[in-house]
């Protein structure tokens, strides 16, 4: 007989509520090539609820990198009292844009920081939009959690600087209105990207970390480790080790570059399959953001307690 999973792996969090989910609400955008369309999850009771905005990946699957995936992850932190909202990124693979001259292809990384600059600026817009949402964000608590390119994103608007390698003006995207960051498997250091990924994703190679001084939880995968983007085994963890305090690390102990399947529900890409991994990754996140929004809660503390009190804990965290 199978064991059934669990929601939140042993980590304390609060109950869940019954959640709505609203798509697309459409956003134009001067200039932008196509209308940015979000979708938003939230809890179907409660107010002055925080917000996360959640940037998907850019993974090879047709649906999995747009407002569409995430679900494991949008659907919990829905659940347990926050708005959650997902952008579609040009370099969505339902937008077709990843081949074209834009020199901001493939990765659009600029474009996807002002998508979730765009989303700020418009929150009261996006409230109005969505049936029974109008007064219900508090618009001083909002978090920002990516995978992978995602976490390149939320790390830009953390301070993360990059280089425009299109006409080598350095890029500053932070967002003070950004209180707490999320970075699930993100790039590194770009002086240590491989020839491989410099030649084809020329902006990861300009990634530095010194500037990036806004609160962040950095989640990293034990075998996340792939030799078309760095030597370096550790790499993804440079957003912990590089930038200003505080920050925290999370690692998932065994888990590869999709975190146990975070991006969709049985995603095919995802290598490390296992719901219990993503059940305590998500609890966790869950937590990290709770104290980081509002000071004095005790989710952060209890919820680090629980996973190392275990006899066979699913990762390890540190925080400077």
């Amino acid at each position: 007989m199978s064991t059934p999973f669990t929601e939140a792996a042993g980590i304390p969090v609060s109950d869940p509520t019954p959640v709505t989910t609203f798509s697309p609400v459409v956003l134009p955008v001067p200039g932008r090539i196509v209308d940015l369309q979000i979708k938003v999850s939230a809890p179907s009771t409660g107010s002055d609820l925080p917000v996360i905005l959640l940037s998907h990946g850019h993974g090879p699957s047709n649906f999995v990198s747009s407002l569409h995936g995430y679900g494991p992850v949008a659907d919990f932190w829905a659940a347990h009292g926050f708005v959650v909202i997902q952008p579609t990124h040009l370099d969505s693979m339902t937008l077709g844009l990843r081949e074209s001259d834009d020199p901001e292809a493939p990765l659009y990384s600029r474009s996807r920081a002002e998508d979730m600059r765009h989303i700020l600026d418009h929150l009261d817009r996006i409230e109005a939009a969505v049936p029974g949402l109008a007064g219900r964000l508090d618009h001083t608590r909002i978090a920002a959690v990516g995978h992978s390119m995602g976490g390149h994103t939320v790390g830009m608007l953390c301070g993360q600087r990059v280089t425009d390698p299109a006409d080598g003006t350095p890029v500053d995207a932070a967002d003070a209105r950004v209180k707490a960051g999320v970075l699930m498997a993100a790039p590194g250091r770009g002086e240590d990207l491989a020839p491989f990924a410099t030649e084809h994703y020329p902006v990861l190679g300009t990634t530095g970390f010194a500037t990036m001084t806004t609160p962040a939880l950095v989640i990293v995968g034990e075998n996340d480790w792939n030799a078309a983007f760095s030597d370096r085994k550790d790499w993804r963890a440079d957003a912990y080790h590089l930038s200003p305090c505080p920050k925290s690390l999370l690692t998932l102990f065994e888990a590869e570059h999709g975190l146990g399947g975070v991006s969709m529900y049985d995603a095919a890409e995802t290598t490390d399959e296992n719901p219990e991994r993503v059940a305590a990754l998500r609890a966790l996140t869950w937590a990290y953001l709770r104290t980081a929004l509002y000071p004095g809660d005790s989710a952060w503390a209890d919820a680090t307690a629980a996973l190392t009190s275990m006899p066979n804990p699913l990762g390890s965290v540190e925080s400077k």
